[in-house]
C-alpha cells in the first residue's frame, strides 16, 4: 500500500520518469546491439570478405557505442531530475503536515526519531524510482527484446535465454527480498533508534556529562550502532547471493545458447556467423537484470522508510481547518470563550473544563495556577493549535473553527516559554516576526524589552550572533529576545506563556515587570506561575484543574480566602527563604 501511494505521488513527474525510461531502453538496447553487431562483424571478418561488406557493421558498431554512453547520460540526468522534483513534493507534503501537528498531534514522534522519518526515510524513497522503477521498466523491454531477437535467429536458443532471464529477473529479485525483508526491517527500525539516540545525546550532553550518565548513554548508541552494522551485513550478503544467482543464470544462459547453437550450425539451421551472436547475445541482455535483485532489496528498504513517512502524513490533525474560511474581522478584537472545554487527546480527561474569558481591547489579563491546571492548554486553544472539545471561542463574534488557522495567529501571537532562538544574529532573529523590518522598528523592539542598551553594548551589535538555541546569551537575554520578537511582530492580541520560567526569582520578576510595562496598551494575556508583578494586570483568572475557580484583581484575590492567596503565601514564604540562605 505504502509503495503504491509513492507510485501515485509520482504522477506530476511521470512525464520525465518516461522519458527516463525510454533513454534506459535505448542505452540498454545499445549496449545489445552492440554486442550482437560486434559479434557478427569479428565472426564475418574472420572470413576475410570485401571490407565494403564490413562498412555497415562498422558503423552500426561505432553508433551504438556512442548511443550508449549518450543514452545513459541522457537517462541519469532525467531519472534524477524526476526523482528530485518528487522528493522535493514530498518533503514539502511532510514539512507542511508537521505544521499541522504541532504541538498537539505529534504524539510520540519527537526529537531523533522524527528527524530520521524526515530526513532519512524521505530521502530513501528515490531508490523506488532510481533503483526499482527505472531498472525494473527498462530490464522488461530490453530483456524481451534480446529474447525476441534470439528467438528470431534460432528459437531454442531464444528459449534458453528467456527462462534464464526469468530466473536473474524474477526469481532471484523475489529470493532476494524474501531474504532481505526481516533485515531491512530491523535495520530500518534500527537506524531510527540510533539517529533519537544520538540526537538525544548531544541534546542532553552537559546534563548527561554532569550527572555521569553519559558513559551508559554511549554505550547505548555503540550497541545501536553494532546491531545496525551487523543488520547492513546481512543486507550486504543477500544482495550477494542475489547477484551470484544472477551471475550464474547469466553464465548458463550463454553455455545454453553454446550448446543449442552448435548442433544448429552443423544440421544448417544456422548461419555458422551468428553462432557467436546467439553465444554473446545473453552477456548484454543479463546488463540489463544484473541490478534487479539488489533493486528487490532497495523496495524493502523503500516500504519500510515509507510507512515510516506515512505514518507522519497519516496522523490526525489536532485542529480541523474549514473548507471556505470566513473573511477575518477587522480591528479592534475581541477575543471571547465560553464554556470551553479541551483535551489533547481523544478520550482522555478535560485539561480545560467550562472555561469562560474575555479578552477586550487595550486590557492585561493574567491566568494563573498550579502546575496542570490547564493554562498552556488554554493558549493553545487560542491560538488555533488545539480543536475545543466543547463551547466556543471566537473573534469578534466569529467562531475561530470558521477562519483559517494562519488568519487567527496574525491577530493573536505568542511568546512561549521554550521559544526558539536560532543560531543567528540577534536582529536576524527578530526579523523572523517581520522581515521588511527597519534596523529602527528592530531597536524599537529591544528597547520594549529591555535590551537595547546591552545589544548597543556589544562589538557587533545587532549582527552579534547568539549560539545555537542562543547557547552564547543568558537565559534571561534569550527570553527578552524572544519577547523583543513578539513586539516587533506587532500582534492586536498577545499571548505570554511562562516567558519566565526556567530562570531565577529575581531575573523572572524583572522580566515579568518590564513585559507589562513593554504591552500597555496592548491587549495581553499572561500565563504564569509566578505571582509577583500581578498588581499591573486589569484581571487575573485562577485555574484549577481546569476549571476557573476565582478571578479578579490581585488586591481583591488576596482581600479573601481561596487558590490564589494560597499560592501567594507560599510562593512569598519561598522568596523568603531563598532570600535567608542569600
Amino acid at each position: 500500500m505504502s509503495l503504491m501511494r509513492l507510485v501515485a505521488s509520482a504522477r506530476p513527474a511521470r512525464g520525465r520518469l518516461a522519458l527516463a525510461v525510454l533513454f534506459g531502453t535505448l542505452a540498454s538496447g545499445a549496449g545489445v546491439g552492440l554486442m550482437a553487431t560486434s559479434a557478427w562483424l569479428i565472426s564475418r571478418a574472420a572470413q576475410h570478405p570485401p571490407v565494403l561488406m564490413l562498412m555497415v557493421a562498422i558503423v552500426a558498431v561505432r553508433a551504438f557505442g556512442i548511443g550508449r554512453g549518450v543514452f545513459r547520460y541522457a537517462e541519469r540526468l532525467t531519472g534524477h531530475d524526476a526523482t528530485f522534483r518528487i522528493l522535493a513534493a514530498l518533503r514539502v507534503r511532510v514539512y507542511e503536515r508537521l505544521e499541522r501537528l504541532v504541538p498537539a498531534g505529534l504524539g510520540t514522534l519527537r526529537g531523533g526519531d522524527l528527524l530520521g522519518r524526515v530526513v532519512a526515510d524521505v530521502d530513501a524513497v528515490q531508490d523506488l524510482y532510481l533503483r526499482a522503477l527505472l531498472p525494473g521498466a527498462v530490464a522488461v523491454v530490453v530483456g524481451g527484446a534480446s529474447a525476441g531477437l534470439a528467438w528470431a535467429l534460432l528459437p531454442s536458443a531464444g528459449a534458453v535465454l528467456l527462462a534464464a532471464l526469468l530466473v536473474a529477473g524474477v526469481l532471484a529479485p523475489w529470493l532476494s527480498a524474501t531474504v532481505a525483508r526481516r533485515a531491512e526491517r530491523r535495520g530500518t527500525d534500527l537506524r531510527g533508534e540510533l539517529t533519537k539516540q544520538v540526537v538525544d545525546a548531544l541534546r542532553g550532553a552537559p546534563e548527561l556529562v554532569a550527572y555521569g550518565a553519559a558513559p551508559e548513554r554511549l554505550a547505548e548508541a555503540a550497541r545501536l550502532d553494532r546491531e545496525s552494522t551487523r543488520a547492513a551485513a546481512r543486507s550486504a550478503a543477500t544482495a550477494g547471493a542475489g547477484a551470484a544467482v544472477s551471475a550464474l543464470a547469466g553464465g548458463l544462459a550463454v553455455w545454453g545458447g553454446l550448446a543449442v547453437g552448435v548442433p544448429a550450425v552443423r544440421s544448417g539451421r544456422l548461419d555458422g556467423v551468428l553462432l557467436a551472436v546467439v553465444v554473446l547475445l545473453p552477456l548484454a541482455a543479463f546488463e540489463a537484470v544484473a541490478g534487479l535483485p539488489l533493486a528487490a532489496q532497495y523496495l524493502e528498504r523503500v516500504r519500510r522508510s515509507a510507512t515510516r513517512v506515512f505514518a507522519v502524513l497519516d496522523r490526525d490533525e489536532p485542529v480541523r481547518e474549514p473548507g471556505r474560511p470566513e473573511e477575518p474581522p477587522s480591528a479592534p478584537y475581541v477575543l471571547r470563550a465560553r464554556d470551553l472545554r479541551a483535551r489533547w487527546t481523544p478520550g482522555g480527561p478535560y485539561a480545560l473544563d467550562g472555561v469562560s474569558l474575555d479578552l477586550t481591547p487595550g486590557r492585561r489579563y493574567a491566568v494563573v495556577g498550579p502546575s496542570g491546571s490547564g493554562k498552556t492548554t488554554l493558549t493553545a486553544v487560542l491560538l488555533r493549535l488545539l480543536e475545543p472539545a466543547g463551547g466556543e471561542v471566537s473573534l469578534n463574534g466569529v467562531d475561530l473553527r470558521a477562519l483559517a488557522g494562519d488568519d487567527v495567529r496574525r491577530v493573536v501571537g505568542l511568546c512561549a516559554q521554550d521559544a526558539h532562538v536560532f543560531d543567528t544574529t540577534v536582529g536576524e532573529n527578530l526579523r523572523l516576526a517581520r522581515p521588511d523590518a527597519t534596523d529602527e522598528q528592530v531597536r524599537d523592539a529591544l528597547r520594549g524589552a529591555r535590551l537595547l542598551d546591552w545589544v548597543e553594548g556589544l562589538p557587533r551589535g545587532l549582527d552579534t550572533h547568539v549560539g545555537e538555541h542562543g547557547a552564547q546569551v543568558s537565559g534571561g537575554q534569550r527570553q527578552r529576545i524572544a519577547l523583543a520578537r513578539a513586539l516587533l511582530a506587532d500582534f492586536p492580541i498577545l499571548l505570554l506563556d511562562e516567558p519566565a520560567e526556567h530562570l531565577d526569582v529575581a531575573t523572572a520578576d524583572e522580566l515579568t515587570a518590564d513585559l507589562l510595562t513593554a504591552t500597555r496598551g496592548r491587549t495581553t494575556l499572561l500565563v504564569t506561575h509566578r505571582l509577583a508583578g500581578l498588581d499591573a494586570v486589569d484581571e487575573i483568572v485562577v485555574l484549577d484543574a481546569g476549571r476557573v475557580v476565582e478571578r479578579g484583581s490581585h488586591a481583591g484575590l488576596l482581600d479573601r480566602p481561596g487558590v490564589y492567596r494560597s499560592l501567594w503565601r507560599l510562593e512569598r514564604r519561598g522568596d523568603e527563604a531563598l532570600g535567608a540562605l542569600a
